[in-house]
């Protein structure tokens, strides 16, 4: 025949012991005589003998076929017969490989699919009846094996002595040297072994024993049983036997006989329970019986809603015997919970129904009454049940198509608490999928009422949660064109396709239909009007003979809910056949010289799809991809630059696809040890660098972890200080209104322009010579008089005056005090001549800068310190000019700002010595770590007048009693100018406690903690005063306890006081 015509042969098997000759019928076979090749799958291909229509082949030996799976006692290869001829396989079957020693059971191995035998005295299974010792020992029938026959059920109590007696059939006579019968039972993995006596070939006893096992909330527990003899030869147990333990009489059957023993508070046998009467034994037949000593063992749905209507599931040990013991005896919270009898479980489990909590209750443990509460019959839980409010925020995605199917997951707090959630997208159900304490997934519903927004509505049990939340029904996505109208049977192919509303898909899939099995691919969204999806195949696997072009039966897709678009009519969507290649070379291995081009033919390489449009081939040589050239029947492939034997692989759409591997071959120039020595120098390189990438890659990632860390530790400190901002902003607002509506009424405390000018010519000093009449003992006074109207006329010399101020900064001893000296007697004397004062200081600030340039001074310093007389001139200067426009425009905001940076300032922790601040304006002065604090309202006696209202007063429970009297100055006199005001220090605070009771508090007193050489200042919490306290300012008294009025804290002290706020 030829190679087209059908060649048949049947499905073969052997045993994997022995080499076996294989006589193969063919039936319309080609013409043989060339020869023929055998191939068992990938283990082995040895040459065949042909005799007529008739090949023998030799099977693998067993140390080339690989293990049989431990669950199975066969494995199939694909025997195929090639002729040497032409190098094509003709036919094919499968070739069983199978191994009889898997079973381990006589009736497992004779109802093998095999010719398998059982060697009864030997307990094993062979496929040669010849190894079996005995002719009688030989089973190849089910009816002849060693079993257990059913027998009614074994039951075992715990700890009581019984023996076990059993039915079999056919029960081997253990042999000289062979062991006895054992029965094994395996109780929660603890293998026990009791000895047993066979009486004949169909009965076996298991001697006297008792049996335990641990956990005391199991009633009763099935027990592994089989039957061994000559230490593990196992007996059949086809009905699968089972023992029964019984522990709990509550639980348990009837037929168990178990019973409690109150007494030994325990449960077991009557005989057991000690002297009839002495100690109570009570079964089901007993009247009136009720457990005592209930448990709560655990409780699920532990957090609910206070409206209520949660189902909390309670679980123990001892909850009643009948639901009317428990049915108006649970409290859950201090909340009466309602017992539903269709799910109480005797003795194990109760569910209630949460009522309505009253206001103020957050949570509670579950109190149950046994009948009636005495403590014998009550119990507590240590699990609390928490009352929460849940919440929403949001909702994701907030729209969605009008045919639904969309996950909507509506996100908030304490939404996984309560037992039922319902979620309605206006009146419509959205199907409930899953929640979490922060979150809600369910599937929206088709729109009721055709597109637009509808009212999100959520309800956990009976509380409905208040928000308003939005889903909008928009139109169904639309399909418009799909680019190319073409694959390959494979799939796998890239399509594009266009529409409208395609955004609002979230998981959308392309399908097709046919034969009647469906194929579905993925896609994904790009945009709102195209997807990117890859091809469904039409067939499940790759068929490399399917050569005609198909239409599916339907072709859609699947959009969350869409029907309309389930299947798609508008396409004329084809399928080509698969691209199928040859081999590369009959041996599977092709010879290549480096550089040269491989060829892999086929057919159907470029499908006579529209438009020209071809596909997309990736050919793999190993794991590098090479340059493909598509003909119609050839692929073109331009390898790497490789050496060695490298699989092929061809990918195109759904189709993978291995020709064989090809062998690129090259002359070595390099000797063997120098191939060998660089082989080693490469092995050590790539060590080295497979080592410096793993530490760097580590430390990456140490990097990244702390880079994480900071950023979520900055937006966390961020989102803190954005809201302390907007809290304090608020506050300033009212204080500074507060603060304008006082300046209104007293005005600022504008200084006369005498006394302004005094303090910036001469700071520090009340009565400075010029301020008075020049006064000379004896009779020089014309001499100085005439002295000085002389120095007067000099002064007014610009030559002169130049000269005498350079001169005066050229002496070493012209201290900076002096400068400033005689800059502002200079600027004095020059008040009326301000035109000559100021050519002069532009004379002299020229002359400082050319200086600065030569000295190569930073540029920034200039000007910053009064260190010469031009710079201190300049400021006088400035003075004189600007008190008017201070007075008239620039004042009151500056006074202003001043007021409210002192007062925010006032609002955090102030350092008593450091002056540092919590909300200080200079990062030197900032105050790093973080300090508990609390706001207080002191109501302060007016100290003018003690019968009027007390005066409110803000401070902080960190303040030092200092700070707090200079408060208190700050809210009684705030309206009169600083000078006029008294001073702390001249002050004593006292905290009044009715109207005898007094107590002056200090700074230092004799309650002052002190840490080894540190000494804490007290403050407000130190004296634990409480909001709306009455405090009185009152004159400075002395005791023995105070620290004298001249002494003061000097900011060098810090050795010996800790900060205090």
């Amino acid at each position: 025949g030829r190679f087209g015509q059908l060649c048949l042969l049947t499905a073969l098997f052997c045993s994997l012991v022995s080499l076996l000759q294989l006589s193969l019928r063919v039936s319309d076979a080609p013409d043989l005589s060339a020869g023929v090749s055998c191939l068992f799958g990938n283990l082995t291909e040895v040459e065949g003998q042909v005799s007529g229509s008739q090949v023998v082949c030799v099977s693998p030996p067993a140390k080339d076929v690989p293990a049989i799976p431990v669950d199975q006692d066969w494995f199939g290869v694909v025997l195929q017969l090639k002729s040497r001829e032409t190098g094509r396989t003709f036919v094919s079957t499968e070739f069983k490989f199978y191994n009889c020693s898997a079973h381990q059971l006589c009736l497992s191995c004779v109802n093998s699919a095999f010719r398998c035998h059982w060697c009864k005295y030997r307990n094993l299974c062979t496929h040669d009846p010849t190894t079996c010792s005995f002719q009688e020992g030989r089973i190849n029938i089910s009816e002849d094996c060693p079993q257990l026959f059913p027998t009614e059920e074994i039951l075992i109590p715990v700890g009581e002595v019984k023996p076990i007696t059993l039915k079999a059939r056919n029960l081997p006579q253990p042999q000289s040297g062979q062991r006895g019968y054992e029965c094994v039972l395996s109780i929660q993995g603890i293998i026990h072994r009791v000895p047993a006596l066979r009486f004949n070939s169909s009965s076996v006893q298991c001697q006297n024993s008792s049996y335990l096992y641990d956990g005391m909330d199991i009633s009763n527990l099935a027990v592994d049983f089989a039957v061994v003899w000559n230490g593990n030869f196992v007996i059949d147990n086809p009905e699968n036997l089972k023992g029964k333990i019984c522990l709990d009489w509550l639980q348990a059957d009837p037929k168990f006989e178990c019973g409690w023993c109150s007494g030994e508070a325990k449960c077991t046998l009557r005989p057991h329970c000690g002297s009839p009467g002495a100690q109570p034994w009570l079964d089901w037949s007993s009247h009136n019986v009720k457990c005592s000593n209930p448990r709560i063992t655990e409780i699920l749905t532990v957090s609910g809603p206070p409206e209520g209507g949660t189902r909390v599931t309670i679980r123990g040990v001892n909850l009643g015997l009948d639901f009317s013991e428990i049915a108006q005896g649970v409290q859950v919270a201090g909340v009466q919970c309602t017992p539903l009898p269709e799910h109480y479980v005797v003795a194990e489990q109760i569910v209630c129904e949460m009522g309505q909590a009253l206001p103020g209750i957050s949570s509670g443990p579950v109190l149950l009454c046994i009948g009636e509460c005495k403590p014998e019959f009550t119990a507590k839980s240590a699990q609390q049940y928490m009352f929460v409010t849940p919440a929403v925020s949001f909702l994701s995605p907030s729209r969605g198509p009008e045919s639904g199917g969309t996950m909507v997951t509506i996100s908030g707090h304490y939404l996984g608490a309560g037992s039922h959630v319902s979620v309605l997208l206006g009146n419509q159900t959205c199907e409930f999928h899953e929640r979490s304490m922060n979150e809600i997934v369910c599937v929206s519903a088709p729109s009721a009422h055709g597109l637009g927004a509808v009212q999100v509505s959520v309800s956990v049990d009976r509380a409905q949660l208040e928000r308003t939340l939005l889903f909008e029904y928009i139109d169904d996505p639309k399909v418009q064109h799909i680019e190319p109208e073409w694959s390959i049977a494979s799939g796998h192919t890239p399509l594009t396709v266009t529409g409208s509303n395609l955004d609002v898909i979230q998981e959308p899939r392309i399908r097709v239909k046919y034969n009647g099995k469906e194929f579905v691919n993925v896609c994904k969204v790009v945009n709102a009007t195209a997807l990117s999806c890859l091809a469904p195949p039409l067939t499940p696997e790759y068929r490399p003979g399917l050569d005609a072009v198909e239409r599916p039966d339907e072709f859609g897709f699947i959009f969350n809910n869409v029907q309309s678009l389930l299947v798609y009519n508008d396409t004329k969507f084809i399928y080509y056949p698969n691209p199928t290649f040859e081999m590369l070379s009959s041996t599977g291995v092709l010879e290549q010289k480096p550089g040269s081009p491989i060829i892999l033919k086929g057919r159907n390489l470029c499908p006579p799809a529209p438009g020209g449009a071809k596909l997309n081939y990736t050919v793999l040589i190993g794991e590098t991809p090479c340059a493909v050239t598509v003909s119609e029947t050839q692929l073109l492939c331009e390898p790497p630059t490789l050496t060695g034997q490298h699989k092929v692989m061809v990918r195109v759409g759904g189709v993978i696809f291995s020709p064989g591997s090809v062998s690129i071959v090259s002359d070595s120039l390099l000797t063997l040890p120098a191939i060998v020595s660089i082989a080693a120098g490469g092995s050590l390189l790539l060590i080295i660098v497979i080592i410096v990438l793993i530490a760097y890659k580590r430390k990456s990632r140490e990097n990244d972890l702390t880079l994480k860390r900071l950023q979520m530790q900055m937006d966390n400190l961020e989102s803190r200080v954005a809201l302390e901002c907007k809290e304090a902003f608020a506050e300033l607002q009212t204080d500074i209104n507060e603060l304008t509506s006082d300046l209104d009424r007293s005005g600022i405390p504008y200084l006369d322009y005498r006394t302004y000018a005094m303090r910036v010519l001469f700071p520090g000093i009340e009565d400075h010579p010029v301020l008075r009449e020049l006064e000379v003992q004896g009779n020089g006074q014309q001499s100085v008089e005439k002295a000085l109207k002389l120095f007067a006329q000099l002064i007014n010399n610009k030559v002169f005056l130049l000269t005498f101020i350079r001169t005066l900064e050229l002496q070493r001893s012209f201290s900076m005090r002096d400068r400033g000296n005689v800059a502002s007697l200079i600027m004095t004397g020059l008040q009326g001549k301000l035109e000559y004062a100021t050519d002069v200081l532009k004379q002299l600030l020229s002359d400082l800068i050319e200086k600065n340039l030569e000295n190569k001074n930073h540029p920034k310093l200039l000007l910053r310190r009064t260190e010469s007389v031009a710079e201190k001139m300049l400021t006088n200067w400035f003075a004189f000019l600007l008190h008017r426009f201070l007075k008239e425009c620039a004042g009151e905001p500056l006074f202003m700002l001043y007021c409210a940076i002192k007062q925010q300032m006032e609002k955090g922790p102030i350092d008593a010595i450091t002056g540092e601040a919590r909300y200080s304006l200079s990062e030197d002065k900032l105050i790093r770590q973080q300090i508990e604090y609390k706001t207080l309202i002191l109501n302060c006696v007016n100290p003018d007048n003690e019968n009027s209202p007390e005066i409110p007063v803000k401070v902080l429970n960190c303040d030092t009693i200092t700070q707090v009297k200079e408060k208190i100055l700050d809210a009684v006199y705030k309206n009169v100018p600083y000078s006029q005001r008294p001073r702390a220090v001249d002050m004593d605070l006292e905290w009044r406690q009715g109207r005898i009771a007094r107590v002056v508090l200090q700074d230092e007193d004799i309650t002052t903690k002190i840490e080894g050489d540190w000494k804490r200042l007290n403050t407000l919490v130190h004296y634990q005063v409480s909001d709306r306290s009455v405090v009185a300012l009152v004159p400075k008294q002395t005791s023995s306890y105070n620290i004298p009025a001249s002494a003061s804290i000097s900011r060098t002290s810090i050795s010996r006081y800790g900060k205090s706020w």
